[in-house]
């Protein structure tokens, strides 16, 4: 409990992505989890069916609340929903969190394909938050709503890199291929693809905001940012293998966060 995770992030009912699955992650990994609730969107592992903003006074007073009493090792920001938003949430960790390092998971869509920010937010993004970032981590699709239909990982990362944040994984999951290859660069120039083979399941609800929060916490803990993306990339891989045949809804299920966990308990 000495290493604490904060999730600046939207809601998920069914448990599978959004800050439970953030907190789900902190806890797997080891580390105290807190969180500030950004949107109310109503899904499911089928899709979502609404989503409520939170009034920007109830985020401030959140942010505020945290910071007054507990200060975080690392923060992750998922789903912020709308410019007004994106813009509380920069402005605030400019001036709270110049030490702390944040990961910023670009949420645009859910994986039902309902969108998750507004279309007038994304240059909110760009300019306010992104920049702020110690590790980006789109996927495919986010990276080119970001900077444009690049059909090359390298120019894309590349041109990802131009908006400021100090890193960027480009995850590679939404690609055709057999395998799903993540690439990791710096503002440094150090580039390297993370690789793995393809787990075919429908099971993938949340693992964005898991791989996310992973990233986090291994931050947290001291890991490079490279490190810290490895460490990530290869517990997200055991969470998706040990749900492949533990389907949880009807829809796209969650990945199992506590695989390494659960398996040593006894009734």
């Amino acid at each position: 409990m000495k290493i604490k995770c904060l999730t600046i992030a939207g809601f998920d009912g069914s448990g599978g992505a959004g800050i439970q699955a953030d907190l789900k992650t902190f806890s797997a990994l080891g580390c105290y989890g807190m969180t500030v609730l950004t949107a109310l969107p109503v899904q499911n592992t089928c899709g979502v069916r609404n989503c409520y903003e939170i009034p920007l006074q109830a985020i401030q007073d959140q942010l505020e609340a945290i910071f007054e009493d507990i200060i975080p090792n690392s923060i992750k920001i998922g789903m912020l929903f709308s410019s007004p938003i994106i813009e509380l949430v920069a402005d605030f960790l400019k001036k709270h969190c110049q030490n702390i390092p944040i990961v910023v998971d670009p949420v645009m869509v859910a994986k039902s394909g309902d969108a998750l920010l507004l279309p007038d937010a994304v240059e909110f993004l760009k300019k306010k938050l992104i920049p702020l970032a110690a590790i980006l981590t789109p996927n495919l699709p986010e990276a080119q709503a970001l900077v444009g239909d690049l059909n090359d990982s390298e120019k894309l990362s590349a041109a990802l890199l131009e908006l400021g944040p100090q890193s960027v994984l480009l995850k590679g999951g939404h690609s055709l291929q057999n395998t799903c290859n993540d690439l990791f660069v710096t503002q440094h120039g150090i580039s390297h693809w993370l690789k793995a083979e393809r787990i075919h399941t429908k099971n993938t609800h949340g693992t964005g905001c898991t791989l996310s929060s992973a990233i986090c916490c291994f931050l947290a803990q001291g890991f490079t940012p490279l490190e810290a993306c490895q460490k990530a990339k290869e517990y997200l891989l055991g969470a998706i293998e040990a749900s492949q045949e533990n389907s949880v809804g009807l829809g796209h299920g969650p990945v199992h966060h506590f695989y390494h966990l659960w398996s040593r308990l006894s009734y």
